[in-house]
């Protein structure tokens, strides 16, 4: 069997020319792989129903399968790690039909509360209810997915939707591994606990994981400069948590402290296996205007490129990772180019770090 897949591997790549036109075949870059045979699977999760402030991230998966196969395969640090195959599984759009009926519910919710209106009134008690089983049902469907290819042996990425869709992914990750850590790369903390009154809330991502997946034992949080209070009590609190906010990574940089170094300061914090959660958002506004929820300041692409490179080097092992926030505008296709090379990045880092 394990020949049969190398000769089904080799098969795959022999019509595919890496220098020709991009290959417009509904997958991710246009690759030529089956999930069967390759290394990386990535999963889509079309979802974006607690989404606060704009919304669309439930179109970036397709999105960025399009913008991808204009993508060049040459990456010079991690040279051919793609031919080891990154195929992506098929996509579930139950998921965005779901997202799209329960975000008119949400989307009532915020407004109500926004108005002046509590979550105790009549008007918002079955809305949330109906919000909150939609959300354990997309949890339900992602981990599902993810446990299919994990215990096929895969490394699993997955490209959002909101940030409330690796949960799954990550639940299923701390079902396989005694311990790792999780670098979170984003402007907000995502500490909130129910936020709006949705459990699974886009902002409750890592509050969620905190108290659900004690395997988790530390997060570095990249970037974040746009939390609440409570948020910065709970990470500064727990030792679970290391804050790496963007005001004070700036004020290193003024000091003299080179971005070499404040990346190898980020990632000794980290254990030996690393989960990627990559918020768009954590990136400046030329890189990603249509994202939610922007906040001012925030990594350059390639600072964010350089984190994840320094990661990889350090011989740390990525076991999973996702791109998350990404919103594209039929207008302007900047979102999905930056989600798709981001994606790209940690691909090919994440396959780099799994060389045996």
């Amino acid at each position: 069997m394990r020949t049969f897949a190398i000769q089904k591997h080799v098969m795959e790549q022999k019509n595919f020319d890496p220098d020709g036109v991009g290959v417009d075949n509904g997958t991710y870059f246009g690759l030529p792989f089956a999930p069967e045979t390759a290394e990386l699977v990535l999963i889509s999760a079309p979802w974006d129903v607690t989404v606060s402030y704009g919304g669309g991230t439930a179109y970036a998966p397709d999105a960025i399968i399009e913008a991808s196969t204009q993508l060049d395969f040459h990456e010079p640090l991690a040279p051919g790690a793609w031919r080891r195959g990154i195929a992506t599984a098929d996509v579930d759009y139950s998921l965005l039909e779901s997202s799209q009926r329960l975000r008119a519910d949400a989307a009532r919710v915020i407004d109500h509360l926004e108005g002046g209106g509590c979550l105790e009134d009549d008007y918002v008690v079955r809305k949330v209810r109906r919000v909150n089983e939609g959300c354990m049902s997309m949890n339900a469907n992602v981990g599902a997915q993810a446990s299919r290819w994990l215990d096929a042996g895969k490394t699993v990425g997955l490209v959002g939707g909101d940030h409330s869709t690796p949960y799954g992914l990550i639940r299923a990750l701390g079902a396989r591994h005694a311990a790792f850590g999780i670098l979170h790369v984003d402007a907000h903390c995502d500490l909130r606990d129910a936020y709006e009154g949705f459990e699974f809330s886009h902002a409750s991502i890592m509050f969620n994981v905190l108290r659900d997946v004690p395997q988790v034992t530390k997060i570095a949080q990249v970037a974040v400069r746009d939390f609440s209070e409570s948020e910065a009590a709970l990470a500064a609190s727990s030792g679970r948590v290391a804050t790496f906010d963007d005001l004070s990574l700036a004020a290193a940089l003024f000091r003299g402290e080179t971005w070499d170094a404040q990346c190898r300061r980020i990632v000794d914090a980290l254990p030996q296996e690393v989960y990627v959660s990559f918020d768009i958002d954590a990136l400046t506004f030329e890189n990603c205007p249509h994202t939610g929820t922007p906040v001012s300041g925030g990594l350059t692409f390639n600072q964010a490129v350089w984190l994840l490179d320094t990661l990889t080097r350090s011989g740390r092992r990525i076991i999973g990772f996702d791109v998350v926030e990404v919103c594209p505008a039929p207008d302007e296709r900047i979102d999905a180019i930056t989600g798709a090379r981001m994606l790209w990045k940690l691909c090919g880092q994440t396959l780099k770090s799994n060389e045996s």
